[in-house]
């Protein structure tokens, strides 16, 4: 199965250069039924990133623009009144999907990112007094803005936490870019084939729930996670200061499958130490909730995040 995931990772690469940690988030993602926040300017890629794997897999994608006028309705659904039959009858939204992109979702208000991400945990939507489930795989992936401008509406801590990873995407390298503008400007952009289907993806959730972790390793992912709420315990007093709230339980829970996928992509059937160590950033970023005092230092949770793993004994 390994090598069914090399090859899925083949065909989005034909068309997205770089951003090797954006495609292991969204297989991440998928092989543990978890949602991805990205963060990134706009121009990255992100959307050709999503449409590229929902090829691949054989998918169905679809792509919603988050707007302050946008309503609950206009991603889950509503009822249409027919006048010639008399009826109410249905009209699914674009949440009716297995690969959702949600762009710029802190453009929208909070009743809409609320709408969203209840979809999201509950995979189902409930339209006029009828319950539809959502068909699975589902996968969202939201982006937001990293600048700060005018009408966005920020994701509240509790709604973050509901994201399984937050990925940071940055700008490529130069020789990437090269790639990428030579690719435009010659129009050789190769066609994406199809290598794997539903079943396959089924096939490979199963077995990335199988990978092994050994109980000395659970306990050095849960030293993280504690670290992250008692650092004067754990040896990290000097980032204590900045924390207001560490990692919530849904944070272990997500270390956790987070470390078994990788491990997977990595082509192992077991959990080591640099597994997590790989994942853990992603997955702990917006769940440490920091204070002023960072704020005002200029302290990102990723730096404390750094000084926790270097600080953490491995098994």
């Amino acid at each position: 199965m390994a090598r069914k995931i090399e090859e899925i990772k083949k065909e989005v690469k034909k068309i997205l250069v770089g951003h090797e940690n954006l495609i292991d988030s969204m297989l991440i993602g998928l092989l543990s039924e978890g949602h991805i926040l990205v963060e990134g300017v706009p121009g990255l890629a992100k959307t050709t990133a999503v449409n590229s794997l929902a090829k691949a897999l054989g998918l169905e994608f679809k792509r919603v623009q988050f707007t302050p006028d946008l309503l609950p309705s206009d991603i889950t659904g509503t009822e249409i009144y027919d006048q010639k039959t008399g009826e109410f009858k249905i009209k699914k939204g674009p949440v009716f999907t297995n690969l959702l992109l949600a762009d710029e979702i802190n453009r929208a208000p909070a009743k809409v990112q609320a709408a969203l991400l209840e979809v999201m945990q509950e995979k189902q939507v409930t339209i006029g007094d009828k319950t539809f489930k959502i068909e699975r795989p589902f996968l969202t992936l939201a982006t937001q803005n990293p600048v700060e401008q005018e009408g966005t509406y920020p994701l509240p801590e509790a709604q973050l936490d509901r994201f399984m990873l937050k990925t940071v995407v940055t700008y490529n390298t130069i020789d990437e870019e090269f790639t990428i503008v030579k690719r435009i400007a010659d129009g050789k952009f190769e066609e994406i084939n199809q290598v794997a289907d539903k079943n396959d993806l089924k096939a490979l959730q199963k077995e990335a729930k199988e990978v092994h972790v050994d109980d000395a390793v659970l306990k050095y992912m849960l030293k993280i996670i504690f670290a992250t709420r008692f650092p004067n315990d754990y040896g990290v007093s000097s980032v204590s200061e900045f924390i207001e709230f560490g990692a919530s339980p849904r944070g272990s829970i997500n270390l956790y499958k987070a470390s078994k996928a990788i491990a997977l992509i990595r082509g192992k059937d077991y959990v080591t130490p640099y597994d997590i160590a790989e994942v853990a950033p992603d997955v702990l970023r917006h769940r440490i909730i920091l204070n002023y005092k960072a704020e005002a230092s200029g302290v990102t949770a990723d730096e404390i995040i750094k000084k926790i793993l270097e600080k953490i004994p491995l098994p």
